[in-house]
């Protein structure tokens, strides 16, 4: 099911990489130690694991948000270095700014960092907003958006920018479960349409499930990527592939590394 990677771009190549930190009384902990992966381009790559395993500190230090300790991340050949126009990143908590249009944020980036002429970036983001159902909201202000609009005016302000690669951490996470699940279509739709390489951070089974070509399985720190698993149902996806005998069985066999080593026994939800 995997597309050609000659003309994909977006190929991530980790090799030894190490990250730690120090607590509050100056003891060094290990986040992530020894780790070295490869995620195919062209792909929707899911990161997995218990809370404090180190899944949002491998999405910064792909992003550039943070330096490694050790080792070297590579994309398509060249080393990073720090943030680049090749890859975007959609957090955690809302990133838009509140006395801005959805236009207006949507569009500072090209505009402001990339020198798009302002009518230009307005036709693109006008584009993007009618696929994301926003297009009657481009002139409202955050505070007069839901939840799940502002995710999405969100994800239309990362691909404005025309990436290699998108890094989503977490980026459904506190919607309620019908906006979440409509977050999913929307993103699942747009990345079968572009095959834009994504790495998808989640500590929910069922979406990581749902979305993934392939879910890479992190252990407690800093034990790192101790698992992949090939995501083999069909595409375009739909949520009925959720009721499939494959799907079932994949989320056994998920659910056996998740909870490896732990009191849950393969029970009980994932937590960030």
């Amino acid at each position: 099911m995997n597309p050609s990677s000659g003309t994909l771009k977006g190929r991530i190549r980790i090799s030894s990489l190490a990250k730690g930190y120090q607590d509050k009384d100056g003891n060094p902990v290990k986040v992530i130690e020894d780790c070295s992966v490869e995620f195919e381009p062209g792909l929707l790559n899911v990161i997995m694991g218990q809370s404090g395993c180190g899944k949002s500190t491998l999405a910064y230090l792909l992003a550039g948000y943070l330096n490694a300790d050790h080792g070297n991340i590579e994309i398509d050949g060249r080393p990073v270095t720090g943030t680049g126009a090749d890859r975007i990143m959609v957090f955690q908590e809302t990133a838009l700014w509140p006395w801005m249009t959805v236009t207006d944020n949507v569009i500072f980036g090209p505009v402001v960092g990339s020198g798009v002429a302002k009518n230009e970036a307005r036709r693109q983001a006008d584009e993007l907003l009618e696929r994301f159902g926003l297009i009657d909201f481009r002139d409202k202000y955050p505070s007069q958006l839901s939840g799940g609009m502002k995710r999405r005016v969100e994800i239309a302000q990362a691909l404005i920018n025309s990436p290699d690669i998108m890094i989503l951490d977490e980026p459904f996470r506190g919607l309620d479960v019908m906006t979440r699940e409509l977050l999913q279509e929307y993103y699942l739709t747009l990345f079968e349409d572009t095959r834009l390489s994504t790495l998808f951070i989640t500590s929910e089974l069922e979406e990581a499930l749902f979305l993934a070509d392939r879910i890479y399985v992190m252990g407690p720190a800093p034990d790192n990527i101790g698992q992949v698993i090939d995501i083999d149902l069909p595409r375009p996806r739909t949520f009925d592939v959720t009721a499939s005998q494959r799907y079932l069985e994949l989320k056994q066999q998920a659910m056996v590394y998740l909870y490896a080593g732990t009191d849950d026994g393969g029970g009980g939800a994932t937590g960030q």
